[in-house]
């Protein structure tokens, strides 16, 4: 016979129906650095079941992993019964047992309310039958959430500690050195070393370029750190780093390192002022994306990468045009793609825009494919979205197991420090597509526009590509262009998308630029 979560609110009579009890217990990882094991934890819940009238325990569940997930067996087969009615309470050690963040928590309270199953803590006070239990729940949640957060400071404070004494504070090490083990400053790589002075010499006394410099390292067979060819990109983050002269740097800061200098520091301070004037340094140097009306959109057929804007200078003109990424960043060996006039090609691309939008064929095509697709999208967003779920909650309990095992001592700072950002970082992109998704899910569809609508549209976007400024008409095409696929000067694609709908749907791919009126020549 279950019991309501009224009388819970009070110890029950020992003639009236018994309490079916659940506990529920879990640690982190092995129970040697845990503070209260699995075993500790289940003597002392059956010791307080034992301790209340009427109550008798039917039910044990326990895990083995991190509190951040709600991805657990134990955890998903007690929410289970609770909904099949086997039992009437479900009590843990610590609310912190249960969850470690305020929506995990919120969300199995939750589904226990809806059950009619009540929640206790053995050593936390409170009953959550009554509103200022349920609050006191919460606030422990909040604590438990708080907990985990201070221990992101105290990594972040390890790491500046570090980096005051000249040690390396954790991230990507700098090309040419490796952290000690032993001391935590940094020693050479002596395969690497030599590239690094290499790198300075070739860009302070012979005046290459940063790409020159990539060329010649990749001609001559060097590598990255991470196997990779060099760019002009890596190359400046070598000449910027000012570990090569003895420093670390941390959160703003440099601080004076005992590891040996890779080059000497009249070179180094040669080199700035060589990057200053060139305009090579990033923290001086403007971006010019917003000269192009296509950055991102086009797509180089060949290797896949998109195209960027880049420019030429002759005595007095600024030649702007389309490069692939990957011709731009390792050189034609990498990718033989042409590169594109900028202002031709996006008059050209405007001009078969403008040729589509009066075509009312086209749009109703369009139209009719995106009202068929209706609702078929739903699943796989709807799968897209459990997707990010799960891989949220495998990014959250691996963060919760390098928090546990700083906090155990079995990991330091310097270990755990970088994969921690990373974590992070990745929950946060994770997070921004989950809510996208979310967005969209919850979206109304739009009504499908009859012919009227499609000329009145039509006009509107017309007179915004030919009265509006710059960044409206930059604004406009990012709207109006899915892509345009790039094969060579001679084969390319625009596929555009009608504004109303969101894509993928309302696509509408023209013949291209065709080769015998719009050839593109570089």
């Amino acid at each position: 016979m279950a019991v309501s979560r009224a009388r819970l609110a009070s110890d029950p009579k020992p003639e009236e129906a018994v309490v079916r009890v659940a506990t529920y217990t879990r640690i982190s990882t092995d129970e040697d650095h845990q503070p209260y094991s699995l075993a500790s934890q289940t003597e002392r819940l059956g010791a307080y079941v034992t301790s209340q009238p009427g109550w008798e325990r039917r039910k044990e569940f326990t895990d083995q992993m991190s509190g951040a997930t709600l991805e657990r067996p134990g955890l998903e087969r007690a929410l289970a019964e609770a909904k099949a009615g086997r039992f009437d309470l479900l009590l843990v050690y610590r609310v912190d047992r249960l969850a470690r963040t305020v929506r995990g928590l919120a969300q199995i309270l939750d589904e226990l309310d809806r059950a009619g199953v009540a929640f206790r803590s053995a050593t936390e006070p409170f009953d959550t039958s009554t509103p200022a239990g349920r609050m006191m729940v919460q606030m422990l949640g909040v604590f438990a959430e708080f907990e985990r957060a201070t221990l992101v400071d105290r990594v972040i404070a390890g790491m500046e500690r570090k980096a005051s004494t000249g040690a390396w504070p954790g991230g990507f090490r700098p090309f040419g050195y490796v952290p000690d083990p032993a001391t935590g400053f940094l020693v050479v790589k002596e395969d690497e070393a030599p590239v690094v002075a290499l790198i300075f010499a070739l860009y302070a006394n012979k005046r290459l370029g940063s790409r020159a410099i990539a060329n010649e390292l990749n001609r001559r067979g060097h590598k990255t750190r991470l196997g990779k060819p060099w760019s002009h990109t890596s190359v400046l983050t070598v000449l910027t780093n000012r570990s090569y002269i003895g420093e670390i740097f941390f959160r703003g800061h440099y601080h004076k390192a005992p590891h040996p200098p890779l080059v000497d520091e009249d070179i180094f301070t040669t080199a700035q002022a060589i990057l200053e004037e060139r305009g090579d340094n990033p923290s001086v140097r403007r971006s010019n994306s917003s000269d192009y009306l296509l950055t991102g959109l086009i797509v180089c057929d060949r290797c896949g990468k998109r195209f960027v804007g880049a420019a030429a200078h002759g005595n007095k003109y600024r030649y702007p045009y389309y490069v692939c990424f990957s011709r731009q960043r390792y050189g034609t060996h990498e990718c033989p793609q042409d590169r594109l006039r900028a202002e031709e090609m996006e008059e050209r691309l405007i001009e078969s825009l403008v040729k589509t939008l009066q075509r009312t064929d086209v749009l109703e095509e369009a139209v009719s494919r995106w009202a068929a697709q209706q609702g078929k999208d739903k699943p796989k967003l709807e799968k897209e979205l459990a997707a990010a779920d799960r891989q949220i909650r495998k990014a959250e309990s691996a963060l919760d197991r390098y928090f546990n095992a700083f906090e155990s001592g079995s990991m330091t700072e310097a270990t755990c420090a970088s994969r921690v950002q990373k974590l992070a970082a990745e929950i946060a992109a994770l997070g921004a597509r989950r809510n996208e998704l979310a967005d969209e899910l919850s979206d109304a569809a739009p009504d499908v526009p009859d012919e009227n609508d499609l000329v009145e549209l039509r006009e509107e976007l017309l007179s915004a590509l030919e009265a509006g400024d710059h960044a409206q008409r930059k604004a406009l095409l990012a709207t109006l262009v899915a892509e345009i696929r790039v094969k060579d000067r001679s084969w390319i694609q625009p596929i555009f998308r009608v504004p109303i709908f969101r894509p993928p749907s309302g696509l509408v791919a023209p013949a291209g630029f065709e080769p015998a009126i719009y050839t593109l020549r570089g």
